[in-house]
């Protein structure tokens, strides 16, 4: 168990140090086996500029469950209205060594048909 928790650490290092190389702001993603969890975070400034979860009142309202699909598509759009409202369109996805596929994809997928670009 430990083992697989430090080799997606090695993966998000790795990513982190390539999306610093571009200068943009950064979109994270955190999942738990209860809830999805999305930060976006300035890199330069060292400051998280806006965030999204399941685990907030008005989405938990919306939502049965925080851990499937249908919660990530929703936070996705949610960060994606956040970040427009704070003036940001050109992003970085920094999946944190999660896979590409399930509700990180989902998240992902909803977050650019929002109107994020990545």
């Amino acid at each position: 168990m430990k083992n697989l928790k430090l080799n997606r650490l090695k993966r998000a290092k790795k990513t982190r140090k390539k999306i610093n190389e571009l200068n943009v702001v950064r979109l994270s993603v955190y999942r738990t086996n209860q809830h999805i969890y999305v930060q976006l975070i300035d890199d330069v400034n060292n400051r998280t500029l806006t965030s999204a979860s399941t685990v907030e009142p008005n989405i938990r309202s919306e939502i049965k469950f925080g851990n499937n699909i249908s919660a990530a598509i929703l936070i996705g759009k949610r960060i994606a209205e956040k970040a427009k409202d704070i003036g940001i369109i050109r992003i970085a996805f920094d999946r944190s060594g999660y896979k590409y596929h399930g509700r990180i994809k989902a998240l992902a997928e909803a977050a650019r048909d929002s109107g994020l670009k990545f």
